[in-house]
Formats: structure tokens, sequence, C-alpha cells
């Protein structure tokens, strides 16, 4: 290690940070969790790994986590991911326990657990499970092989995913990746630096720009689906980056490759959804998936209840149940490291593709699986440490989404199924591009080239029994705040539209009462006209936006979906650009959550929290129709009858 970075490390802290290790845990290498660089941090740590060499450009730097457990990874070769751990410290300096003394502190041995077990015959279960479900897969070939729809695609997704799984328990992925890697580096890469530096952005915004007319305007026209109509969603979109370009932070700063790599991302995963048949179907069978996993709550709800009250239209019974069922599951699945492996392959493949610190990949990746809270937990030790563009980009991936949690309760309403999952994955890159066009990076970040899941030992559960039981506690939390957000923001609403129909009754305005939705109808009127809404329903869109950011999606979606409101005779283009506009967590109620969750995780930095939240708010906000944008431009016929009646389905 150099001398200059081991002065980094041993550099005492500042004033007020003077907390001394703790006896019995290791001093962290990590600077990323070191008190003394809390944002404030001279940026001399990045070195080794970290850094970027002649053989090892393009690397990424991974880490299993942040505690004494955990294997940072940062400076030499040989550890078993390549690279290794400098003592910094002796142990009279950091207090731990000597080798010597630890048969003192030695705790007594423990019994023969199923940990033990598993370590033992590791390879016959791993063997076991793969055979269980190549059989399975097997039988449903054997028997369904004539007909996919009878359940042989099913369990073989599934030996498909287990098969990959144990494959990679035992073989690294290195070496499938390394080879790929060298062919890489030597085609592709290679012809991109043959081309003059200055021109990589110029031919990329005018592939970009060639993928959008190509894929919008060269289809066939259909009823609702004109290429008038997808040349407004075009101009739409690009008004949206002109508008965001010009409100930012530091224009010059703007790095477009990030923001062309994201909005490309958006529209290649819209294309692959409501253009082809493969994507239709992946999505429909998530949704499907989906809309099955809401019935499971069901049947807790017929044993507290009776068998008639799923049945019954209200929000109390169809919905709150699945969030608090969804929540403990995710818990569950979270103590088993499922999530994270997810996250960690999305993180992976955001920092490849859009060039973002490891922090805002860990986010992006999150949000639509565990909501906007919850993604900033994964990331605690280092919210600390943000920068001011990496504090902004957190915020607004939170707002231009929806969680799962959420996710299967309104599938569970009736909606367009299809149209909910895609706007998850589509707002993740357009969040990314459109923060970083507000509010550009202009510092440098802690976690520059590693993708890191901190390990968090303050909330981590005994077993996985424990897991379900917080995550059912913490789905009743969540689940309570909606009920008591819900009841007091549309009470307060109807409260000010009383006043407004009050007030208007004097001016003898006795032909449509005057109501606060009504206003922002017309206020967003335009903004639903850029979207490619049809010229009849513009007004309606227009409302149905305006009651997602003043009041939630929540509101939203349950006026979209009541059969006494004129938002369901719509025109379906209409219903479908509407569904994936308010499909995002861009509200005034979630502006008070963001500032609460990230002032509590990091309360030094709450005054930054609160200056960026407004400006995040309106960029997840935007990226969020820029979703619905690039739906207007694509989504078909044949495909918006398809989900809508599928959604009918789900309702009935």
């Amino acid at each position: 290690m150099s001398d200059q970075k081991r002065a980094s490390f041993d550099a005492p802290s500042p004033a007020g940070h003077n907390a001394s290790p703790q006896v019995g845990v290791a001093a962290n290498p990590d600077p990323a969790l070191d008190i003394a660089n809390e944002h404030t941090h001279e940026h001399v740590h990045h070195g080794g790994a970290a850094a970027k060499h002649e053989n090892h450009a393009h690397d990424l730097v991974y880490s299993s986590g942040t505690t004494e457990k955990g294997h940072d990874l940062l400076d030499k070769p040989g550890s078993r991911n390549g690279y290794t751990q400098e003592k910094l410290v002796t142990d009279e300096e950091s207090g731990r326990i000597a080798p010597s003394q630890e048969a003192e502190h030695a705790e007594p041995a423990r019994k023969y657990t199923w940990s033990r077990f598993y370590r033992k015959f590791r390879p016959v279960i791993h063997f076991l499970i793969w055979a269980l479900f190549t059989a399975w897969m097997g039988y449903g070939i054997a028997k369904y092989g004539n007909n996919p729809g009878l359940g042989w695609l099913k369990p073989m997704l599934f030996w498909l995913a287990i098969t990959i799984r144990i494959v990679t328990l035992w073989i690294p992925i290195k070496y499938v990746m390394n080879p790929i890697k060298t062919i890489y580096r030597h085609t592709v890469y290679r012809g991109y630096e043959a081309i003059p530096s200055k021109l990589h952005k110029p031919l990329a915004a005018a592939g970009t720009v060639a993928v959008f007319l190509v894929g919008s305007m060269i289809p066939e026209e259909s009823s609702e689906n004109t290429r008038a109509a997808r040349a407004q969603s075009l101009f739409g979109l690009v008004v949206m980056i002109a508008f965001m370009t010009g409100t930012s932070r530091s224009w010059r700063h703007i790095p477009w490759h990030t923001v062309i790599g994201g909005m490309l991302t958006q529209f290649i995963v819209a294309i692959f959804v409501l253009r082809t048949q493969a994507g239709f179907d992946i999505f429909n069978f998530v949704s499907e998936m989906a809309r099955t996993l809401l019935g499971f709550a069901n049947a807790g709800v017929i044993f507290l209840t009776a068998e008639s009250v799923p049945k019954l239209p209200w929000f109390f019974t169809g919905v709150i149940p699945a969030i608090i069922f969804f929540v403990a599951l995710v818990s569950l699945l979270y103590h088993v490291g499922l999530i994270q492996w997810f996250i960690g392959k999305f993180a992976v493949f955001f920092f490849w593709t859009l060039r973002v610190s490891g922090a805002e990949a860990v986010v992006a990746s999150a949000t639509p699986f565990i909501g906007q809270g919850e993604s900033a937990m994964l990331i605690r030790p280092f919210v600390p440490h943000l920068t001011m563009a990496e504090l902004h980009q957190v915020m607004t991936c939170g707002f231009a989404t929806i969680a799962g949690s959420v996710l299967v309760a309104y599938i569970g309403m009736g909606l367009n199924a299809q149209a909910l999952v895609s706007s998850c994955i589509m707002s993740i890159p357009a969040s990314i591009a459109i923060s970083k066009m507000r509010y550009p990076e202009t510092e440098e970040t802690l976690t520059s080239g590693r993708v890191v899941v901190p390990d968090d030992d303050e909330h981590k559960a005994s077993n996985a029994l424990h897991a379900f039981a917080n995550g059912a506690w913490l789905g009743l939390k969540i689940a309570g705040m909606i009920v008591s957000t819900l009841l007091c923001i549309i009470a307060f609403v109807a409260l000010v539209n009383g006043f407004l129909g009050w007030w208007a009754s004097y001016w003898g305005m006795l032909d449509r009462k005057l109501t606060l939705q009504l206003i922002l109808g017309y206020v967003f009127y335009p903004i639903a006209w850029l979207l490619g809404v049809p010229n009849q329903d513009l007004l309606l869109v227009g409302e149905l936006i305006g009651t997602k950011i003043i009041i939630n999606e929540f509101a939203a979606f349950a006026s979209l979906t009541d059969v006494k409101l004129p938002y369901h005779l719509m025109l379906p283009r209409s219903q479908l650009i509407a569904t994936y506009a308010c499909c995002g967590f861009g509200n005034i109620g979630s502006l008070g959550t963001q500032i609460g969750v990230l002032s509590q995780l990091a309360p030094n930095r709450s005054g930054d929290v609160s200056k960026l939240a407004v400006s995040a708010l309106i960029a997840g906000i935007i990226a969020t129709l820029t979703s619905a944008s690039v739906a207007g431009m694509l989504a078909t016929d044949g495909i918006i009858q398809s989900t809508l009646g599928s959604a009918a389905a789900a309702s009935s």
C-alpha cells in the first residue's frame, strides 16, 4: 500500500469525529465508511483496483459486505475474488483481541447445526435439488410438450434458473466473463477507440435519434396509433429533454453518454415489451405471476374474516393485505440473499452501460423491487458521503417509479398489468438520464468503480422466521402509513374542493363544479397533449396527472378504474398513456417520505436533502412522463386491447 493511501487511512479524524474503534470489531479499511471522510473527504484514497490502469481499465471491484465478516476488495491480488486487504493497524491499536487471547474469550462449542450439515453435504444437496427440478421439467415436456400453455414452460424456466445458479456456485463466473471481456476489448472497444473522441457523443446521439425515428415511425398506422400521434409523443419527449437541459444546474457538465444511454435503454425496453410478441409474452407472464402472488394474500383474509370479503370492492380489503404479505415475503427473500443477488446483477448492468457510481447503481436497481425508502437503506453506510448529484439521483429514482409491494396491489385493482410492470423497468434508466441533466456530477464520488451492497447487521434477523415476522410488522406499518395518508390527503382535498365549490357558486359557475382536480386538469392540459393523448381526453388525463402529483398515484389509479367516473370512458390509448404517466411515487406526500428517510440515515446531510428535494421531485415526475411519451410512440391497437382485456379479467 502506498504511503499516501496509508496516510489517508491513518489520518486523525477532524474535530467532532474522534470515535475510537470498538473493542472486538475490525477496523474497516473502506474510506467510504470512515466518518472523517463524510462528504468533505480528500480524494486521495482511490487506488489499487478502484483505479483505472492498463490491464483493468473496465473491471468492476466488488465487496461482499462492509462489516467485519465482509470482504472489502481494495488493494492487492491474492484473495478469493482477486483482491485482499492489507492490515492497517495492530491488534493493540484497534482494540481487537489478540490470537493468543482468543481461547480466553472463545464461545462454547456449538451444536451440530443445519449450516454445518449443509457445508458437509453441499455437493449432494445441490445435486438432489438439480435432479428434482430436472425430473419435473422432463415430466412437463413429456406430457405437455405439444401445448406450452398447459405447463411445460414454467418448469423449464425454473429448471434453467436452478441450473444456472448451481453451476455458478461451483464454477466462478469469471471463466465465462473473462473471455467475453477479452473479445469485447479486441473487437468492439478497439473500433470505439478508433473513432476520434470528439465524434463519440455526436455519433451516439445520431444513432439514438435514428432508433427513435425508425422504431416509432416505420410500423403501420392504426385507428388510434397514427404516425401523427406518434410524432406528437416524440415531440413531447424532445420538449422534456430540452426543458431539463435548459433548467440544468450546470448544463456544460451534463454527462451526455449517461443521458443518451438512459433514453436509449428506456426505448429499447419499450420496443421489446410493446412491439414484440416475445416481450409481450414475457411481461404478460410476469403480470400473471404477480396476480397469482396477490391471490395468496386472500387466503389469509378469508381466514381472518369470511370467504366473501376478498370479493368486496374495497381498497382496504383488496389492496392492503397484499402489501403486508408482499413486504413480509421480500424481507424473507432479503434474509436468504436472493434480493441482494438480483440487485447486484442489475446494478452491474447500469454501472457498465450508464457509467454511474456504485451507490447510484444499487439504488436505481433496487427501487422497483423494495421501494424508495428501503432502497436508500441498502447504501446506509455511504449516505453521509454521497455527493450532491448522487443524493439528487437517489431521490429521483424513488420518485420516478413504484415499488413491488404496491405493484401487485395496483394489478389487483384491474389496471393494465403489462404497462405497470414495463413502466417500472423503463423509468429506471429514464430517472438516471433526467437526474443527470438536472443536476450533473461535478464532484468525485467515493463509490466510482465499485458496486457494493453493504451488510446491515443492525436490522439482521436471527433466522428466516424472524425475518418473515419482521417483514410482516414492517408491512403493517407501511400499510398503516398508506391508509392514514390516503385518508387525510383525500379528506383535505375534499375540504379544498368544498371551499372552491362554495366560492364558485357566487360567480354563477354552476355548469361544472369547480374542483382542485379540474384546475390541475387545465394546468396539465398541454402536458397531456405532449404525451400524445387524443384531443377529446386531454382534460381528463391532465386531471389524473394532477391528482397523482397533488395526492398520490393511489388516488389517480382509483379514479381511473372507478366506473362511476368518466375516466374509464376514455379511449384505450388515453388510458394506457395515463397508466404510464401515473406509475410513480412523484407526489407531495412522497416528498416528505424521502426527506425523512434520508435525514434519518444522515442527519448531517438533512440540509442538503431539503435543498435537493423539490428539484428531485420534478425530475422524478418528468422521468415518469417520458415513459408515458415512449409508450405513446410504440403502443399498437392490438397490444392496447389485449392488455386492457387482461386487466379487465383480473379486475373481474
